[in-house]
């Protein structure tokens, strides 16, 4: 199959192409690998410049088009029909946000080929959703197209039931780069982070913004640093100018970490901290963070919200009331004295891929 995909560059703090992150690269990447030629555009929203470059995926062929927000921007659907329609895709793939589902779809009917939609999350929790006619878009878009992939069961019955979705919907877990995430040596990560060698050490990484539920893990806090001495805070990601990171000798703070040393600071800790707000966007949100965690070896503690909820719903110890400092606090002194890593299983993308790869097949025969 030719294959048109579009997202956007940046995802989750990273770059799509040059540091071939995750979903928004793997669906591709997979689809080239298993024979099709695959040619996808990305709008890049921070201005980091065009990019066209090919990536080795054979049997097939894998395309990268990238270009920045600018004054040229105002005719871009219009440029990459053109671009596409030179390339003649039999399938449109769109994923990553708002913009992005609503143009595969214009593109797809425009070109008349078969339209998939990718929701790694539920858009309408994204800040778009708060510019008029956005949901609309979005769910007009979703709603006509032939086949839809969502991240969990949760978002898989939202897009049934409330967008009426006429084509196929199924949930497409994501997963993690095993070759990344692993377990590594602990005191070894510790050293080269710089973390103290004989602490308790609790952490996380990620965006450490209110709307993410951080304010609970730094509530949390000051109730374990007081009843465990022995525990140190560790934090990694870009934070709030208003919201600071808890002040103090027990609490390490590291910055902006590169993708690959998330892996070894989750090796460094003795428990992770996965915080979610019960929001639009928290309930049908992807556990990206606690397979990360797992597949490190490290245990865990996540508020109960949506597909996390589901995740542990067989093991309550891993789970907190969200909002609750209390019970994040209590579950998290619980795990360290008595350590428990959910043996829960993982596919990799290629077998992920592989098993979805048919239904894009199937339609072309309609």
């Amino acid at each position: 199959m030719r294959i048109a995909y579009l997202c956007k560059r940046r995802y989750m703090g990273k770059d799509v192409v040059l540091d071939r992150y995750a979903r928004l690269y793997e669906i591709p990447y997979q689809l080239a690998r298993l024979g099709h030629e695959v040619e996808a555009f990305c709008l890049d929203y921070r201005g980091d410049g065009a990019l066209a470059e090919s990536h080795e995926a054979v049997p097939g062929r894998l395309a990268w088009h990238s270009e920045s927000l600018s004054p040229r921007t105002a005719t871009y659907a219009w440029r990459l029909l053109r671009r596409i329609r030179a390339f003649s895709p039999e399938l449109v793939v769109a994923a990553s946000d708002i913009p992005h589902v609503a143009l595969g779809a214009w593109l797809a009917r425009r070109l008349r080929v078969p339209f998939v939609a990718d929701l790694y999350d539920n858009f309408e929790g994204f800040g778009q959703a708060r510019i008029p006619g956005m949901v609309a878009a979005l769910r007009h878009a979703v709603r006509g197209a032939d086949l839809v992939l969502t991240t969990s069961e949760p978002l898989r019955e939202l897009v049934e039931t409330d967008y009426r979705a006429r084509g196929e919907v199924v949930a497409m877990p994501s997963t993690v780069d095993k070759a990344v995430f692993r377990p590594q040596d602990r005191q070894a990560s510790r050293a080269t982070l710089g973390l103290p060698q004989g602490a308790l050490l609790v952490g996380t990484a990620g965006g450490l913004h209110r709307d993410k539920g951080i304010e609970t893990l730094y509530a949390a806090w000051e109730r374990l640093q007081a009843e465990v001495p022995e525990a140190h805070l560790v934090l990694a990601g870009p934070h709030e100018p208003g919201l600071p990171p808890p002040a103090g000798e027990r609490v390490h703070y590291l910055g902006a970490l590169p993708h690959a040393r998330i892996a070894e600071l989750f090796s460094a800790l003795d428990v992770g901290a996965i915080c979610i707000l019960d929001t639009a966007f928290g309930r049908y949100c992807f556990p990206q963070k606690a397979y990360e965690m797992l597949a490190c070896g490290l245990p865990v503690v996540a508020a109960d919200v949506g597909a996390m909820g589901a995740l542990f719903a067989d093991m309550p110890h891993c789970l907190y009331r969200p909002e609750d400092a209390g019970d994040l606090a209590a579950k998290l002194r619980a795990q360290l004295a008595n350590p428990v890593v959910p043996a829960l299983p993982m596919d990799d993308w290629e077998t992920i891929i592989g098993r979805i790869e048919p239904r894009f097949r199937s339609l072309l025969q309609r």
